[in-house]
């Protein structure tokens, strides 16, 4: 009975062993809680549209002369492998925190503190869970296998190459499916597909 005992004991302890996630393999993952921001509150959404209809009152770019949008409509995370997504979300948030920065300095600064304040709070969060190198895995073949360092690219050459304006529209613009798709899949691991 002794011994009963004590297999029992190792197996409880064996299967409490939680199993690492591609969110969960950087040294300081005790700190990742990446699984709260698979929805948001209902007042930190309205907070970001408030923030985008007073960009649109008073700050969209009059003659609409912007050239392709920063984020076209296949920017899509579920097309990157899982370990790339949160690489991804990372260059997102940086350009969108520091667009939106410099905006918090003009008359939107107080529409602008709540989502700056959340947005500085999700970019922590993801710094503590993000893999510090790629998991294993299949690579990705053909068109696929860019990707990911193409949307690097281009999120890295954005202040250079966009008006001022347009930027900060396309930045504006992108909050909500940040926030609502691309956190959320970054939230959802391996069950975003």
């Amino acid at each position: 009975s002794l011994l009963l005992t004590l297999m029992a004991a190792v197996l409880t302890r064996t299967r409490a062993v939680p199993v690492p996630s591609a969110l969960s393999a950087h040294p300081d993952a005790r700190d990742c809680d990446m699984a709260q921001f698979k929805t948001l509150a209902p007042q930190e959404l309205q907070a970001f549209r408030k923030a985008r209809d007073a960009f649109e009152d008073s700050h969209l770019p009059k003659d609409h002369n912007c050239p392709s949008p920063l984020f076209p409509r296949p920017w899509d995370l579920r097309q990157l492998q899982v370990w790339e997504r949160p690489v991804a979300l990372q260059a997102e948030l940086a350009l969108t925190l520091r667009v939106l920065g410099t905006m918090a300095n003009s008359t939107l600064g107080d529409v602008l503190d709540q989502p700056l304040h959340t947005l500085g709070h999700i970019q922590s969060q993801l710094q503590a869970c993000a893999p510090a190198q790629p998991t294993a895995g299949p690579r990705p073949q053909g068109r696929h296998r860019h990707r990911l360092s193409h949307w690097l690219q281009r999120l890295q050459q954005a202040p250079e190459k966009e008006s001022p304006a347009c930027l900060q529209a396309s930045v504006t613009f992108n909050l909500l499916r940040l926030l609502v798709r691309d956190l959320k899949c970054v939230a959802s691991g391996h069950l975003c597909v």
